[in-house]
């Protein structure tokens, strides 16, 4: 095992030990925020797919994270009220189960980050960047002017949605979960970084005109990305709006975009735990500095200025002394 896989592996076994000693200290909002950044570094993870390994600045990975929410709280919501949701051309039935929304609400952020990536990836640069966010924009707007589930108030669903053997209320056994999905994500994006497919993915990446000489498609290794990265993200939007048994319009915004930007960047572009790192590190940052100042973003932004000046690897890079990927 090199030194990166045990800068990984320790990042991980740091935060399920902080959750472990938060329980046996009687401490349920410790473990409340240890879900929390749990959950950002699997939205982070997403993006980091995309943005670390090929170089895809997506400003629109909100739009993903917050349907993943609404696809959850809908459910959940029918589920209580007995109501079927209406689909056109079909209906179905609501749910309170986990294992049955994770995949819908996988299914619908990556039909979405399938037409979206369809149209964007037509796009480079800056160009890229700004239709990420206009779809995202466009979602976080729909979603506004929508009474049937709360429009700009947001949908409240109460009761958290359960999963077999478990109590999902138990703040523990929540964070198990979702700590077995951060963990499984976090394996699935090293086997695709690994494999032929991301060797492609970075390729297309670092030299496009090459890649296309020795038969590969930048457009299509890109979309296929693109879409394991909004399922990916979806689905920890799906855990997100569990946590608060509430989904908003904000989980949709430009501003919910750049914190997943802020996670990876702050943990390291293109590291494998740099979201884990960058996630741990805004919520500990956001519980202190909170208390301090309401003007604490200040400083994140600061720090933020120093990694990217000084530290451009971020906290995963510097624990690391510097080395490449």
């Amino acid at each position: 095992m090199n030194r990166a896989a045990i800068i990984d592996a320790g990042l991980f076994a740091a935060l399920v030990a902080v959750a472990l000693v938060a329980q046996a200290a009687g401490e349920p909002f410790v473990i409340t925020l240890a879900t929390k950044a749990a959950i950002f570094a699997l939205a982070g993870v997403g993006l980091n797919l995309v943005l670390g390994y090929g170089g895809l600045v997506s400003f629109g990975h909100a739009a993903f994270f917050g349907i993943g929410g609404y696809v959850a709280g809908i459910l959940a919501s029918h589920a209580m009220s007995g109501a079927p949701v209406a689909t056109f051309p079909f209906t179905m039935q609501g749910t309170n189960e986990m294992l049955a929304i994770w995949p819908m609400a996988m299914a619908v952020a990556g039909l979405v980050a399938l037409a979206i990536g369809a149209l964007s990836l037509r796009t480079s640069g800056v160009y890229f960047i700004m239709v990420t966010l206009a779809f995202a924009q466009m979602l976080y707007y729909f979603a506004i002017s929508w009474p049937a589930y709360g429009g700009e108030d947001g949908l409240s669903f109460y009761v958290r949605n359960t999963f077999p053997g478990l109590n999902t209320f138990d703040p523990i056994q929540f964070f198990a979960i979702v700590a077995v999905l951060l963990g499984l994500a976090l394996g699935l994006s090293a086997l695709i970084v690994r494999s032929r497919f991301g060797l492609a993915l970075r390729a297309a990446r670092a030299a496009p005109g090459r890649a296309v000489a020795v038969g590969i498609r930048p457009f299509g290794i890109r979309l296929t990305a693109f879409v394991i990265s909004g399922m990916i993200t979806g689905l920890a939007g799906a855990l997100y709006a569990d946590l608060n048994r509430f989904v908003s319009p904000a989980m949709l915004s430009w501003h919910m975009s750049g914190e997943i930007m802020v996670f990876v960047i702050l943990g390291g572009v293109g590291r494998l735990a740099g979201p884990l790192a960058g996630a741990g590190a805004y919520i500990l940052l956001e519980h202190l500095l909170g208390g301090v100042s309401e003007y604490w973003q200040a400083l994140l932004g600061l720090l933020l200025l120093v990694i990217v000046l000084f530290a451009p690897g971020g906290i995963v890079g510097m624990l690391n002394g510097g080395r490449g990927r």
